[in-house]
């Protein structure tokens, strides 16, 4: 009898302790899924916070590059067109060549005024060159318009001495004028031929999805 009972103990002890050990491999199995998670979720975080990181870097990186880039450009183009200012005087120095300037900027006036009478601008030391092209002006827009036109050199109110030169008409009484001072024709160029300049120097951009 008492064999048979210590032999239930032990089978009875046997099971319990079987059974614990397959409850702790359930419990440390589940604690270690948990921990893995644990330090997978905080591994995923730490790593997009990397990236995130480089990709901020990598941005900014890149546009203060992209704004050297554009500062040295503009300041290229900024150089450019000073050579160009400094360079109009140029076109005044041979008389015959800026006469026939000065026709041409007159008859453009002319043309948008469609006026019998004008007065035009100059610099004093251009009032001679201004006078000669007064002639082959009216010559011009007589056999293009078949009518006679009128030039008077508005001598009250002459360009200023330090300008590159060039003529300002003006028309209806006073009330119209047209700046066309070689001054004016380089910021107009400046400002309309500026874009394909660029494209002429630097090559298209690839950013801009539409073009003129």
């Amino acid at each position: 009898m008492t064999m048979f009972i210590r032999q239930e103990a032990m089978e009875k002890a046997k099971e319990i302790q079987i059974k614990a050990d397959e409850e702790f491999a359930i419990e440390k199995s589940k604690l270690v899924r948990q921990e893995t998670a644990a330090i997978d979720t905080q591994y995923e975080k730490k790593f997009k916070q990397a990236s995130m990181s480089q990709q901020i870097t990598r941005s900014t990186l890149s546009n203060k590059t992209r704004l050297k880039v554009l500062s040295a450009r503009q300041e290229l183009l900024d150089e450019l067109f000073e050579k160009a200012q400094g360079k109009l005087g140029g076109y005044t120095k041979d008389k015959g060549k800026y006469q026939e300037i000065c026709k041409g900027l007159i008859l453009e006036g002319l043309y948008m005024l469609n006026e019998d009478k004008v007065l035009v601008r100059a610099r004093k030391q251009d009032y001679e060159v201004v006078r000669k092209a007064f002639e082959g002006t009216k010559e011009e827009y007589k056999r293009n318009f078949d009518r006679e036109v009128e030039l008077q050199l508005d001598e009250k109110n002459p360009l200023p001495e330090d300008s590159a030169g060039g003529v300002w008409i003006v028309g209806g009484g006073g009330k119209i004028d047209i700046n066309n001072t070689l001054d004016e024709r380089l910021r107009l160029l400046e400002h309309d031929a500026l874009p394909m300049v660029r494209q002429k120097l630097f090559g298209a951009n690839q950013n801009r999805r539409f073009h003129d």
